[in-house]
């Protein structure tokens, strides 16, 4: 009787302890750390996380006393064949610099990929095409 109510319980604590895991990886996530040094030098340093089924998301920042700072976004989603991904720094000046890459599935054993990179100044390149997997006959 003991080691079936044992077994019971544990049973139920492992389920117990999986639901809450997946609610617990499905929430956002922040924090931020300030340092303050000598004569008003300092900086704040921030991170923000979400994450759910099929996609995720992160922005991280530094902000100094002095007003200078950077902050890069990045997220991606997944799902039924296909990815995106995109990464997105911007400094407090206003100038920014991005990355933006999908790939998709196509279904006959290729898949179709894109990726473009846009720079400071506005300038960008794409660079795309078509891979093909084939199996070694042996």
């Amino acid at each position: 009787m003991y080691n079936k109510t044992f077994l019971l319980i544990a049973a139920l604590a492992t389920v117990s302890a999986s639901v809450a895991a997946t609610a617990a990886e499905a929430r956002d996530r922040s924090r931020a750390v300030s340092v303050e040094g000598a004569n008003g030098a300092g900086f704040t340093r921030s991170r923000a996380v979400s994450r759910e089924q099929g996609s995720a998301s992160v922005t991280r920042g530094t902000q100094t006393n002095s007003g200078t700072g950077v902050e890069t976004t990045r997220a991606a989603s997944w799902g039924d064949g296909s990815y995106t991904g995109t990464k997105t720094t911007t400094t407090n000046n206003g100038q920014s610099a991005s990355r933006a890459t999908s790939v998709t599935n196509n279904g006959d054993g290729s898949a179709a990929f894109s990726t473009t990179v846009t720079g400071p100044e506005g300038q960008s390149k794409t660079v795309g095409g078509t891979v093909t997997v084939t199996k070694d006959p042996q």
